[in-house]
């Protein structure tokens, strides 16, 4: 291969013309010919410069609605020809065939079509075909040819011509065809996933997945991992949309935990009053919603302020002054909320390693979409968990009936644990978590974890009984056996709300009846893995 490449000419084919004219012109002043098509051709002429149409060097004219304009040979031989190879030189030169030394194309929109809800027919017509035909081939041929897809890259090969005397080096070129092939990869992914959808086809016998690069990380889960975060393209509100005011750089689980942080409070209404989330190590150590951020953010603090110090907090509503007085009292790694007012953000600005993420608003949590996960040779893809239970949704299965107020905090817990890691135990006072009990393999070992905790609060807020004593309590999965609904009990829980579907539901249903708890059914689990 050679190394440094001159770069004579360049076709240039763009949808977006971000720094269009700034780049040909660049590239007209190092003495490079410039090709182009439609409209990219018409910006630049009308910018003062010079171009020669790919019509023109085709011998056809641009055709059928411009789908037809550069699938000809004459692109393709330019593109494709290696230019050490006898056999390749002469064919050009028998067929009138050009080199091109650089292809500078960005695709049809079609994700933004999509992400705007465009009918189908104009979905199809944004599916771009000779754009990704001439990356490839460009991209294959990197020997000799240098491909551009990113606008970001205008720069950096600028920068690369200046330091090689009008030249690109085989590094550069590489880099650039990586990038390329990436770009293809993720455009034809999005266009499957997008079609499997439209046409309703939930198990493809293929599936792909792309990202964009957000920022490298130092490092993954553990120091000798490495990592990265990528964007999907979505516009879902949440870490990825964020904007950072201060403090630095989120790490891998910084990331993770925040995400975490944000779905769950976004299942709270901010139009039905403040809620507020505290999480560590990806699961919930306090969650309350009150009439102010402020209460909320105390109430949920109050649940396990152990677990809570360096911990993530998510708000459903903008950040004010008194919140940010009250979360600064500790350490927190991060707070993310839809929004943060000047004088909340004046008080963090003293806390330089806090981070403060404002979304501009919450995520969807009655949304669909995919999740996937990697297994040993292969990874498993799964609706999002978008599930959600009504009061009218509840089969009260006991004698006693449960309150309002229990029904409240009924909700309030079966809402929270949806956001626990199984097996989960969730109890609930006054729609604030009074205890939780995560990722243990008994159920059972997690009611008991969740009162031990609210024991041990209890104890340093000097209360005379833990506040277990008359809470609500959800399970995200049914109980097997009666234990679980004794331990409960012992906790001084006084309704339960689970799924229900245990082949001893009898058994567990009659065993609350004797301990005089209500027990209401909602068919629906939420086994988080």
């Amino acid at each position: 291969m050679t190394d440094r490449i001159l770069l004579r000419r360049a076709l240039i084919s763009v949808s977006d013309k971000e720094g269009l004219v700034d780049f040909a012109r660049a590239l007209a002043a190092r003495g490079v010919e410039l090709l182009s098509t439609g409209g990219t051709a018409k910006t630049l002429r009308e910018a003062g410069l010079e171009v020669r149409d790919v019509a023109e060097v085709t011998g056809f004219p641009e055709m059928m609605d411009g789908r037809v304009k550069t699938l000809h040979p004459a692109v393709h031989g330019g593109l494709l020809a290696l230019r050490d190879n006898p056999e390749h030189r002469a064919a050009m030169e028998t067929h009138g065939i050009g080199a091109i030394d650089l292809l500078a194309v960005n695709l049809y929109p079609f994700e933004a079509t999509v992400a705007k809800g465009a009918a189908y027919d104009d979905c199809i017509e944004n599916i771009d075909i000779g754009g990704p035909a001439m990356i490839r081939a460009a991209a294959k041929n990197h020997a000799y040819v240098t491909t551009i897809v990113d606008v970001q890259d205008y720069a950096a090969l600028l920068a690369e011509l200046d330091a090689n005397d009008g030249a690109t080096t085989l590094p550069f070129r590489q880099r650039m065809a990586q990038a390329a092939y990436a770009r293809t990869a993720a455009y034809d992914a999005a266009v499957s996933s997008w079609m499997a959808g439209a046409i309703g086809e939930t198990t493809p016998r293929r599936r792909a997945f792309a990202g964009t690069l957000a920022q490298p990380l130092r490092y993954g889960e553990n120091p000798h991992q490495s990592a990265a975060f990528y964007t999907d393209g979505s516009d879902r509100a949440g870490v990825a949309t964020a904007r950072q005011w201060q403090g630095k750089e989120l790490s891998y689980n910084n990331i993770n935990d925040t995400d975490a942080a944000f779905e769950l409070v976004a299942e709270f209404d901010p139009a039905e009053g403040p809620a507020v989330t505290i999480i560590k190590h990806a699961n919930p150590c306090g969650v309350a919603r009150a009439d102010t951020l402020e209460s909320a953010y105390r109430r949920a603090f109050d649940c396990d302020r152990t677990s809570a110090f360096g911990g993530i907090i998510a708000l459903n509503r903008t950040l004010d002054e008194a919140t940010a007085r009250a979360i600064t009292e500790i350490f927190t790694e991060v707070v993310i909320a839809p929004d943060a007012d000047d004088a909340a953000r004046a008080v963090f600005a003293a806390k330089k390693n806090l981070r403060l993420l404002t979304t501009g608003g919450l995520p969807d949590a009655r949304a669909g979409g995919l999740t996937f996960r990697q297994v040993a040779g292969g990874f498993l893809v799964q609706d999002r968990d978008n599930g959600h239970v009504t009061r009218a949704d509840l089969r009260v299965v006991t004698q006693r009936q449960p309150t309002e107020a229990e029904l409240a905090d009924l909700m309030f817990a079966w809402t929270v644990a949806k956001h626990v890691k199984s097996n989960a135990i969730v109890y609930a006072r006054d729609l604030a978590t009074v205890g939780i009990g995560a990722g243990q393999m008994s159920r059972v070992d997690s009611t008991r974890i969740g009162r031990r905790k609210s024991e041990d609060m209890a104890e340093a807020l000097g209360l005379s009984a833990p506040l277990t004593e008359g809470a609500a309590v959800a399970s995200d999965a049914f109980f097997p056996f009666a234990d679980g609904i004794e331990a409960l009990a012992a906790a001084g829980a006084r309704a339960v709300i689970q799924p229900g579907g245990s082949m001893r539901d009898d058994e567990v249903i009659a065993a609350a009846d004797r301990l005089g708890l209500a027990m209401v059914f909602t068919g629906q689990r939420h086994f988080r893995h």
